[in-house]
């Protein structure tokens, strides 16, 4: 039953499918209210629908989900994520109790399957008696808020997903376990899921017909999918994978993966979900300006993709990038002047300035680049993992831009 290989296995793409769904009933929620409140509600929702499948990565990397009766509770939660999917756009109103109820299935089935992982490891045993803890007191609290209204619903919501996240934070990372490759090559899955979202969102903002502003913005929609994949694959999933394999099995590999995979990958999701919210907005409209909002979706989740990425490499690397922290300064900085002019020429600037951010580390660190790719790649797949050492500018650290 625990798990052994080291690659994702199908049932775990499968579960993993349902969370399409999430991220897109997320932008659906934002999409249908774009107010302020409704930005915060679709990015709450976002926040508890990850911190589940967080664990669903972490459980996985433990035992073999294709094993015995796993495959069947990993069902069972895959039916309840989706009911609470499908109840996500009006999750703070008449399907809150409901999202509620689907939702506690979900994190129930999660503590079921890693109690019974963790039989033999009494380590393991007391990091998972500890989750279960906070796992029930943020369940209760979004059971609770469906029963309320307004900020006080949003304050109860914000409690439980603070609450919950802290769990793991008070327990320790010392007693749990993690198969690093596996656990890497996850949240690359996930990331790619979100990727997706912003594709789909371009399709549905083009229901209204396509012309030639829609073929261009469609077009240049793409262009920025591409180049938040790039800011990811090219070196960056690369360098954090190997880092989390060549850390020390226990504590020092569980805080890393812990820290920039279920904690960091967050904001960079919600970057890309938020930069969906903006390019549908966009595909509705392109001859009109993006009111405040959507702009500050479009733009505010660029930063907020590209800030997690700054704060990746810190804790990866320990070194800061500059240059796409002043790229998400630049995204900010043109939001004024982005409900001004026409929605295409905002995804316009956007697209420029991220294809000028790629071009330019490709440019300033292509030997570096090139050793991550291919030099390491080779000595890895030869002599077993390999992470370069000494000064980031002669290695990975100074390519994980």
């Amino acid at each position: 039953m625990l798990r052994q290989e080291e690659s994702v296995k199908p049932l775990e793409l499968f579960f993993d499918l349902v969370f399409v769904l999430a991220l897109t009933q997320c932008t659906a929620l934002m999409a249908a209210t774009p107010t302020w409140r409704g930005l915060a509600q679709g990015l709450l929702v976002l926040s508890v629908l990850w911190w589940s499948w967080v664990g669903y990565a972490w459980l996985t990397s433990v035992l073999d989900p294709e094993e015995g009766a796993v495959r069947l509770v990993l069902f069972a939660a895959m039916a309840a994520l989706l009911v609470a999917a499908l109840c996500v756009p009006d999750a703070f109103g008449s399907s809150a109790l409901l999202f509620a109820c689907a939702y506690a299935v979900v994190r129930v089935a999660h503590i079921v399957l890693f109690t019974l992982a963790s039989r033999d490891d009494p380590d393991l045993r007391r990091s998972v008696t500890g989750l279960a803890g906070s796992t029930a007191l943020g369940v209760g609290l979004i059971v609770a808020a469906a029963f309320l209204d307004g900020a006080a619903q949003g304050a109860v919501w914000l409690a439980a997903i603070v609450l919950d996240v802290s769990g793991p934070l008070l327990v320790g990372v010392g007693g749990w376990t993690l198969v690093p490759r596996h656990f890497a090559e996850r949240h690359a899955l996930i990331f790619i899921i979100a990727l997706g979202e912003s594709i789909v969102a371009i399709g549905v903002g083009a229901e209204v017909g396509v012309d030639a502003g829609v073929v261009v913005a469609a077009v240049l929609g793409t262009a920025i999918a591409a180049a938040l994949w790039w800011l990811y694959f090219d070196v960056v999933a690369i360098v954090a994978e190997r880092r989390l394999v060549s850390a020390a099995p226990g504590r020092e590999r569980n805080s890393l993966a812990r820290d920039s995979y279920s904690l960091l990958h967050l904001p960079m999701v919600a970057g890309v979900v938020l930069i969906a919210l903006g390019l549908k907005k966009t595909l509705g409209h392109v001859g009109d300006a993006l009111e405040l909002v959507p702009a500050t979706a479009l733009l505010g989740g660029s930063a907020l993709y590209l800030l997690g990425h700054v704060a990746f490499r810190l804790r990866n690397v320990h070194t800061l990038s500059r240059p796409r922290l002043l790229t998400a300064g630049l995204a900010v900085a043109f939001l004024p002047a982005a409900v001004e002019v026409p929605a295409l020429a905002t995804v316009a600037f956007l697209t420029a300035l991220l294809a000028a951010l790629v071009t330019y580390e490709a440019v300033r660190y292509a030997e570096a680049r090139d050793n991550v790719r291919h030099q390491l790649r080779h000595g890895a797949t030869a002599g077993g993992p390999h992470v370069a050492h000494g000064p980031p500018a002669a290695g990975d650290g100074e390519a994980a831009s």
